[in-house]
């Protein structure tokens, strides 16, 4: 994929993440500080539980840091992969976003 296709998936994940966080206060009553800096958007839940979400560029990765660690996902043509074999992103955030939050979240990216 070229560098703006990635740019572009990139961008349109982070929307659908910041849309999905205004849901959860909406329909859950979660609150989440989210800021977003260029391709970096920043989470904390109000049990001050923290997860960083970020482009690598020049890899053409999604970087995400929680609590149960630093995980890489690179796109294989259809779903963003884990580079070291664990779950795809979106089920891996859905169980992130659970915990910080104690209800199920269910994450579409």
């Amino acid at each position: 994929m070229t560098d703006t296709e990635f740019d572009n998936r990139v961008k349109s994940i982070l929307d659908v993440l910041e849309l999905q966080v205004d849901d959860w206060f909406e329909r859950l009553d979660v609150d989440v500080d989210a800021k977003r800096e260029a391709n970096v958007l920043s989470l904390m839940f109000d049990n001050k539980t923290p997860v960083v979400i970020n482009s690598q560029a020049p890899m053409q990765q999604i970087w995400v840091a929680a609590p149960s660690g630093g995980f890489h996902y690179a796109f294989d043509g259809q779903h963003w992969q884990d580079t070291r074999g664990g779950l795809v992103m979106h089920e891996a955030l859905s169980q992130i976003f659970s915990a910080a939050t104690g209800h199920a979240i269910q994450v579409k990216v």
